[in-house]
């Protein structure tokens, strides 16, 4: 049976949105900057503005095991959401919101997910601790990275 999982991420970095946005949108220069990301694959263009695009997503976590995953963008606002539907070896929804206030940008991430891979699911009842205590090294590392990458300072994340 899979096991559903929900978090939410926040980041606050002092950088305008407009340089936030795009180094998140632009999530096929991810390895780049985030730790972790091991590849990102462009598998469907979509449309002008990549809605109903996919991207394959390869991660690499702390704990000693990778998952990849196809997301379809299904949302887009400018420089204020986007959002998204994974398949594969996860599962669910994922949305990114951004805002900007007194130069300082706030973003969170809301991922809901289900895992695919068997031998997850298996352990789950006895890892998921471990599975969230991963995913939010993940995203850390995400935050810092941006921050690098951006030149900005990292408020919190």
């Amino acid at each position: 049976m899979a096991t559903a999982y929900q978090f939410t991420t926040e980041w606050k970095i002092k950088a305008h949105v407009e340089k936030v946005w795009d180094a998140i949108t632009d999530s096929l220069n991810w390895p780049e900057w985030w730790k972790g990301v091991l590849e990102v694959i462009e598998a469907e263009k979509g449309e002008d503005d990549g809605i109903n695009g996919v991207r394959i997503y390869k991660w690499k976590s702390a704990l000693p095991y990778t998952l990849a995953f196809h997301m379809r963008l299904t949302e887009r606002v400018d420089y204020k959401k986007l959002a998204g539907i994974a398949f594969g070896e996860l599962e669910g929804n994922g949305i990114w919101q951004f805002e900007e206030i007194d130069g300082i940008t706030k973003v969170q991430y809301h991922w809901n997910v289900f895992t695919n891979k068997s031998w997850m699911n298996a352990v789950s009842f006895l890892l998921k601790p471990a599975f969230c205590y991963n995913h939010d090294v993940v995203m850390r590392w995400g935050a810092e990275g941006l921050a690098k990458k951006l030149q900005a300072e990292l408020v919190s994340c």
